[in-house]
This record gives C-alpha cells, structure tokens and sequence, in this order.
C-alpha cells in the first residue's frame, strides 16, 4: 500500500510541473520577492496542512492569504470582524504555485493591496518559507465591502482608503 502512495505522488508531482514545459508554450510566473511586500505575518504550518502528497495542500494557501489579509486589516483598526458593521466578501481569488511548502515550516506572508475600488480591495500575496527571499507561491483576491446587515455594497471611506494606501503596490 504505501508503494502505491509513492507510486501515486511521483505521478502527480511529474504532471503538476509539466503544464510549464518546453512542449507547451507556456511560461511560468516568475515568483516575487519579500521586498515587494509592505507587511508580512509569520504563520506556522501545522501537521494537519499536509496532505498524501508531503507537502502542504493548495487549500491552505487560501487560508493563509486571509489569515494574513485580515489580521493586516484588524491591527490596523479597519476590521472588527464580531462588532463592526462593515465585513468583506470575497468575489475572486488565484493563486500560482512556484515550491513546495509543508509542515514544520514558517511561512511569512507578504501582503500588499494592487486596487482601490469604490467599495472593493484586491490585495495581493506572497508566501516565503523558512526566511527565503523568494516566494513558494503568490496568490490574490478581492474583497467587495459591504455592509454587514444588509450585505449591500459600501463605498470605502477616506479613513480606510487613507491606511490601504500604506500598503499600495508601487
């Protein structure tokens, strides 16, 4: 059985890679660096992140993007998630995977903001393991902010426009 499983991830790691190959014409994106981000949060994975393969799931990459955007967004005083009346849905995400990560590794996770909409963000992200300068994966959404009652969008005021600014991609 445990053949078969290492059978299973040799095979899954050789097509994972071959979408960028010669044959394909696609090229792959190069990774950030740690300098293209304002601020960063330091998450330690945990054993759980890891799945059959060895390495960290894809689905926990989405976990820290969002851990790392709203505890920028809490100490900055913009989000109170249990008594503010404003919260931020999610309407796009992508992430583009460059290495692998997986537990015990501490992952800093850049965070910068690419667009000011009227009532939306998109922030951006860089995954850096184990103190590299270079990212394991980079990955994006966007927020829509809305008012949490009614869920209708809320135009961005000045106050908050003003702290996103500090953290604007240049």
């Amino acid at each position: 059985m445990l053949e078969e499983f290492k059978e299973l991830a040799n095979t899954a790691r050789a097509c994972h890679f071959r979408w960028g190959g010669a044959k394909s014409g696609m090229t792959r994106p190069i990774p950030t660096t740690r300098s293209a981000y304002p601020w960063s949060l330091p998450i330690q994975t945990r054993w759980l992140d890891n799945d059959v393969y060895g390495h960290m799931n894809n689905t926990v990459h989405y976990t820290l993007f969002d851990t790392a955007a709203n505890a920028w967004l809490i100490q900055s005083g913009l989000l109170d998630p249990l008594n503010g009346a404003t919260i931020g849905v999610m309407v796009s995400s992508g992430c583009t995977y460059h290495s692998e990560m997986g537990y015990p590794d501490i992952i800093d996770v850049g965070v910068r903001v690419s667009r000011i909409g009227g009532s939306s963000v998109t922030y951006e992200f860089g995954c850096f393991r184990n103190g590299s300068d270079v990212s394991c994966a980079d990955g994006t959404f966007t927020h829509v902010y809305v008012d949490k009652a009614e869920r209708r969008p809320q135009a961005l005021t000045d106050a908050w426009r003003t702290k996103l600014a500090e953290i604007l991609a240049v």
